[in-house]
Parts: structure tokens; C-alpha cells; sequence
């Protein structure tokens, strides 16, 4: 069978622009002479599996973005399931298009049974931490069901984020994010009267008088967000009722939750515009504390946001996001990374997040290690939130953020990391109760699934041994 010829020449020219290099280096990057890549720019000649390989290593993040329209899909959803570690299997880009064009069924099978894969080991470890922390004879609660429902989506709501970004082009103009004084003149026009008033919740609409009452207490990256909620829940209530009514949850108060969620969303996207932020957030190494000054908004609405970089020949850098409170509990979680958190109980006590905790206002960078050898650079940082008053003590937690160690060269928090040096990696898991490392010093409890082994005569640090069954 005959291979399909690809010319990407103006694809090849927007990737280089992109990143701001001249033929001669991007050719050496690729390992090829610049006047090849001159024939490439040019359609002078095709792309070759060789070469796709070369611009998936070089540029993953780029040429998702970019590979352009013509490439045979199916051998796109092989390479990328042969490239999970679990397979192993990860082969020369020749070898997989010739097995997508010459066996398309036994493709499409795999990549088929590998989802199914991925989709029952998520299941598995759901009801392994739920069998472990007791809980599974009492089924999710709404909040549970609404978390999954969003992890399920992969943490982004197509219809809302595209609807908000429009909406933030009408109320910004030219401006990076909405600005408190546009927003309060969209919903004046709109019929809406907003106040500011010390006390009382951090925000409260009366849709029968069309007064919207806002807390002058709470800090004001916190105001204008429940500004931006209600402007969002406005303009796009029809779209969020939509997504609701079609989704399958099972009380009234996990509806309810999940129309609380997608204003939350909706706000997080009208303050950040999806591609204004994607792109200024590769431009700026993901340094959060820049990106906040340009769009105003805070450390944690940052973080939460690029976790929700996922549409589809736009994504961002694949990040993983959480929050954790002074117990350990995650109240907040979501990763785009192969990296999944425990669902029950604290997090792993060697991750650095807990660190953070207890040492805020300053960031935390660590080399993280995960059970399945892959590896991730991760931050955190622990942020206090004022209450207003004497009487109620301030909100205290962390939230981190992390990127696979292969993305790197996209996290500036990276640089003053030694990724090569074993010595220097953090091996943690997901959870006591899921996570296979047997020579843990710092367990809170062996895995459910194995058996321990405790010997009277010794003792070490945890005192008992981890044995298969």
C-alpha cells in the first residue's frame, strides 16, 4: 500500500517563527541539513515518518498544535498509545503509520482497548482507595460525582470556555482581562445593581430585585472572580443548563454543584481568555507570578486555570493542579498528566506540597518520581487568605502545579533543577493505600491490597514488611 505523501511546508515555517529560531537551527535540532528544511518550508519535498518523529520529540507540544490536517489520524491515536509506559512499546514512526495503513482494523482495535484500558485501570483505582478508606457501600456523594464528572471532561467545557472568551472580547476590547469597572458596566446595562458591602457572603444575587451584593472584605482578586461569576452565569446560563440537564448525575444537589462549578469555570475563563492566556503562558515559561500581574488575578486562579488548557489543536502544556488544606485533605484536584491523585485520605507525606503548607508566601520546586517511573517537576506554594476579621481565623492551604519532566524547557521553575540526578528525584505516589513502593520509610499504612508480614524481633522505621499475596 502505497505511504500518503504530507507537504507541511507553511506548518514547518509557523513552527519556526513560533519559536523564534533561524533555518540553520532548527534544522540542526531535526538533524538535518538547512537547506532540506529550505526544500520542507517550500513543499519541495514531504514529510517522512523519520522526520515526524524528529517534531514530535523536539516540539510535542508545537506540532500537536500544528501537524497539520492531513496526517492519518489513526496512526496519530496508535503512536499515542503505544507510548504509554504501561505498553512500552513506543516504535519508530515508519513502523507505526505502516501498521495503521496496512492493518487500519487491528489499529483502531488497539487504540480501542487501550482507552478501554485506561478508562478501567481509572475505575480500579477508584474502588480500590474506596474499599480501602471504607467507603464503597455508600456510593459517591454529589460533590464526588461532580469532581469526576469534571475529571471525566478532562477539566475542559468546550461550549463555556469559548463562550466566556467571546464574552471577554466584548467586555476587554483590546485589554488582557475584564476589568472590575467594565464588568459592573456589562451587568448595569444589563439591568443589574451591584454593590459593595463589608460583612455578610462573599457573594449574593437576588434574581427577583436584580441585585448583586459582593463582600469589600475579601481580597480583590477574590471580589472581581465572584464579579466575573456572576457576569458569566448571566450571559451563558442558557449553555450551562444545557451541560447539566445532559449530565448523569443522580441527586438535585449534584446538579446544583455541577451549576456552581461551570460558573466557577465560566468566571476562570472570562478573566482568562483562553488563547490570550494559553499564549502568554508559553511566552512567559509558566511563571505564574508574571501571569497573574497581567491578568490580575491570583496565584491559585493561575494554577487552576492552565489546568484547563485542553482544547483541542490549542492545548497548553499538560499540567497537573491540586489544592491541599493544613490536614492533608485535596479539595481541589485535576491532572492533564498521566499523574492521578488519591481520591480518599492525604496525599503522599514526601510530596513537597505539604511543605508548603507550613512555610507559605514562598514557592517550593521538587523532583517528583511516580511509581510508574515517570517523572515531574512540581511546585507549590502555601497562600493565606484574609478573613476580614479578627474572629474568623484566615484560610490557610497550599496548591501546587507540575508538568512532566520531559516539558522541562516550558516550566521556568525547572532551571535551578538537576533532572538528570537520581540522587536528586522524590519518589512519592498517590496515596498509602494505592502506592506499590515497599521500602517507604514514611507510610501511614501498607497498600489494601497486599498483605504485611511483622516480626516481633525487629524493628525498623514502619514495622512490618509489605508481601505479595
Amino acid at each position: 500500500m502505497a505511504t500518503r505523501r504530507i507537504f507541511a511546508g507553511e506548518t514547518l515555517r509557523a513552527l519556526r517563527q513560533r519559536r523564534a529560531l533561524r533555518q540553520a537551527e532548527m534544522a540542526q535540532v531535526l538533524g538535518i541539513s538547512a537547506s532540506y528544511l529550505s526544500q520542507l518550508e517550500n513543499d519541495e519535498r514531504h514529510l517522512t515518518p523519520t522526520l515526524t518523529d524528529a517534531l514530535h520529540a523536539a516540539f510535542p507540544l508545537d506540532w500537536a498544535d500544528l501537524a497539520p490536517q492531513a496526517a492519518d489520524d489513526a496512526a496519530e491515536a496508535l503512536r499515542a498509545a503505544l507510548a504509554d509506559p504501561l505498553v512500552d512499546a513506543s516504535l519508530p514512526g515508519e513502523q507505526v503509520e505502516r501498521l495503521a495503513r496496512q492493518f487500519p482494523a487491528f489499529a483502531r482495535a488497539f487504540v480501542a482497548l487501550h482507552e478501554q484500558h485506561a478508562r478501567s485501570r481509572q475505575r480500579l483505582e477508584m474502588l480500590d482507595e474506596a474499599i480501602g478508606a471504607n467507603l464503597a457501600a455508600g456510593g459517591r456523594l454529589p460533590w464526588e460525582e461532580v469532581r469526576d464528572w469534571f475529571h471525566l471532561a478532562n477539566n475542559y467545557v468546550d461550549l463555556v470556555d469559548r463562550g466566556a472568551e467571546a464574552l471577554a472580547e466584548q467586555i476587554a476590547g483590546s485589554e488582557a482581562s475584564p476589568r472590575v469597572r467594565s464588568m459592573q458596566a456589562w451587568l448595569r446595562a444589563n439591568g443589574v445593581r451591584v454593590d459593595w458591602v463589608s460583612g455578610g457572603p462573599m457573594r449574593h444575587y437576588n434574581a427577583d430585585t436584580r441585585r448583586l451584593q459582593l463582600d469589600s472584605a475579601q481580597p480583590i482578586e477574590s471580589g472581581r472572580f465572584q464579579l466575573a461569576y456572576q457576569v458569566a452565569a448571566l450571559a451563558l446560563s442558557d449553555q450551562i443548563a444545557a451541560i447539566v440537564a445532559q449530565a448523569p448525575l443522580q441527586t438535585d444537589a449534584a446538579r446544583h454543584l455541577l451549576t456552581v462549578g461551570l460558573g466557577n469555570y465560566a468566571a476562570g475563563a472570562l478573566l482568562m481568555p483562553y488563547e490570550r492566556f494559553r499564549t502568554a503562558a508559553r511566552g512567559l515559561r509558566h511563571d505564574i507570578d508574571r501571569l497573574r500581574q497581567q491578568f490580575h488575578t491570583s496565584f491559585e486562579q493561575c494554577c487552576h486555570r492552565l489546568s484547563t488548557l485542553q482544547r483541542p489543536q490549542a492545548r497548553g502544556v499538560p499540567v497537573f493542579f491540586c489544592r491541599v488544606d493544613m490536614a492533608g485533605n485535596i479539595t481541589k484536584r485535576h491532572s492533564a498528566t498521566r499523574l492521578q491523585f488519591g481520591r480518599y485520605g492525604g496525599a503522599c507525606p514526601l510530596w513537597v506540597v505539604h511543605e508548603a503548607v507550613a512555610i507559605p508566601d514562598r514557592i517550593h520546586v521538587q523532583l517528583a518520581e511516580m511509581p510508574d517511573g515517570v517523572r515531574y517537576v512540581s511546585i507549590a506554594k502555601g497562600l493565606v487568605k484574609p478573613s476580614g476579621s479578627y474572629y474568623r481565623p484566615p484560610r490557610r492551604y497550599a496548591v501546587a502545579l507540575g508538568c512532566e519532566a520531559a516539558l522541562a524547557d516550558e516550566f521556568v521553575y525547572a532551571d535551578a533543577l538537576n533532572l538528570k540526578s537520581d540522587e536528586a528525584v522524590a519518589r512519592i505516589g498517590a496515596s498509602c493505600r494505592i502506592c506499590p513502593r515497599d521500602s517507604c520509610d514514611q507510610r501511614a499504612f501498607p497498600p489494601s491490597d497486599k498483605a504485611i508480614d511483622v516480626d516481633p524481633s525487629q524493628r525498623d522505621l514502619v514495622p512490618y514488611q509489605i508481601v505479595e499475596r
